[in-house]
């Protein structure tokens, strides 16, 4: 058995590579939504720039993974699907960006997606989701509601545009959990990496334009960005248990309202903090359920 001290140290050095992640990803948020609602880059073409310059600089680590065994799939169809949910969602997610949803709105409605994640893995894969599991996520969309407020005057239909990105994200989790059983994780990184840049390059064709000078380098930093964010994710993961480094991914909401306030002066009202705290109770208490269950690493 390992001394409790070197547990206690892999345990913070995943929780530091979550959170590393988390505020990269605050920052890429920050940075699509300059390139795209201030600089005038659509947002499709932002998706396909960012993703393929992550995908750039992330080749050397697929390269060393070992692609020959990695390629190998009898589900080549679901790992199409699952990618194109991802896509969609990102897409989504731009879109928002650049409209612009304050960053603060958009990111806590995105953390409804662990919600409807639950909901679906009850509905498509038959887990069971029992009463009080079913009511965290009630809880949570509740939250979401306090901070969209579409009974209000001031409510406008685009900042439905982070749900949407979180439900597609949602089904492309239900798809990871359900190929899981099947698939390595290898290949489900491979992938996704393959993929998304094809997917997002026919989604950007009919907007595609030459960025300039100033884009290029706001594109450069966010793929760079995103590539340091999946990696900080994948050390969190291989440094500690995920049921230990889950809970500090839900620190990017303060990330991403540090870096929204910074970046566009967007002061978030009080509905942001009890909505967002019904929300991250609601993903809170999942996650401790999830950590109960049997067979759960």
């Amino acid at each position: 058995m390992a001394p409790m001290p070197e547990k206690r140290h892999h345990n913070l050095t995943g929780a530091a590579w979550m959170l590393l992640a988390g505020a990269s990803f605050a920052v890429v948020n920050s940075l699509s939504q300059y390139v795209s609602a201030y600089l005038g880059l659509h947002s499709t073409v932002v998706a396909f720039w960012e993703y393929f310059i992550s995908f750039v600089v992330m080749l050397p680590w697929i390269i060393s993974t070992g692609l020959a065994s990695a390629f190998r799939t009898d589900r080549l169809w679901l790992h199409v699907v699952r990618v194109a949910f991802s896509v969609i969602g990102i897409q989504f997610w731009l879109w928002a960006m650049a409209v612009p949803v304050s960053i603060w709105q958009a990111i806590a409605l995105l953390m409804t997606s662990p919600l409807m994640a639950t909901a679906g893995s009850a509905l498509f894969l038959k887990e069971k989701v029992g009463p009080s599991r079913w009511l965290a996520t009630l809880v949570g969309f509740a939250g979401a509601m306090i901070i969209l407020q579409p009974w209000s005057d001031d409510f406008q239909l685009t900042s439905l545009l982070p749900l949407a990105a979180a439900f597609f994200w949602a089904g492309y989790s239900v798809l990871v959990k359900y190929m899981s059983h099947t698939e390595s994780p290898a290949a489900i990184v491979l992938y996704l990496l393959l993929l998304i840049a094809p997917f997002n390059f026919f989604l950007a064709l009919p907007n595609f334009e030459t960025p300039t000078t100033a884009m290029w380098l706001v594109l450069i930093a966010a793929g760079v960005l995103v590539a340091l964010a999946q990696w900080s994710i994948a050390k969190a993961y291989e440094n500690a248990e995920a049921s230990f480094v889950q809970p500090f991914d839900l620190v990017k909401l303060l990330w991403n309202v540090a870096a929204g306030w910074l970046v566009f002066h967007q002061v978030p009202p009080g509905k942001l903090w009890l909505g967002a705290a019904l929300i991250v109770g609601a993903s809170a208490y999942l996650m401790v359920q999830e950590r109960k269950r049997p067979g759960r690493a």
